[in-house]
């Protein structure tokens, strides 16, 4: 478990976006996963995503460093952001955009507008 945790860190402190997910961006192996994937490559975020099913330890000590129960987990610049839901909830609000700029992370504004433009009640 300490490896995973080492791990964990190494990836959250070299990468600015990473996504800890169940499969991968290009093949997403959950719902949720596959939503917050879509969301950042919308928005043409560059992001390293992290496979949790290829590693029982990774996909446990991703648990435990975060202290929040379930995958996906979103960081950005080494700050833990939240999963699917709080991801989705800042996409429709505008929250991330500013999350972004403030992180100075590059992402198409265009697309964030669309996204709310779409899903608007």
């Amino acid at each position: 478990m300490d490896k995973a945790i080492d791990n964990i860190k190494n990836e959250i402190s070299e990468n600015d976006v990473v996504l800890f997910m169940k499969g991968t961006s290009s093949t997403p192996q959950c719902g949720f996963s596959s939503r917050v994937a879509g969301v950042l490559n919308y928005l043409e975020v560059k992001y390293k995503d992290v496979n949790v099913l290829a590693d029982d330890n990774l996909r446990e000590g991703i648990k435990k460093f975060s202290n929040w129960p379930t995958i996906p987990q979103l960081y950005i610049k080494g700050e833990f952001i939240g999963g699917c839901d709080i991801i989705t909830e800042m996409a429709m609000s505008g929250e991330l955009d500013d999350l972004f700029t403030e992180k100075k992370i590059k992402f198409n504004s265009d697309s964030a507008t669309k996204i709310r433009e779409a899903n608007k009640d």
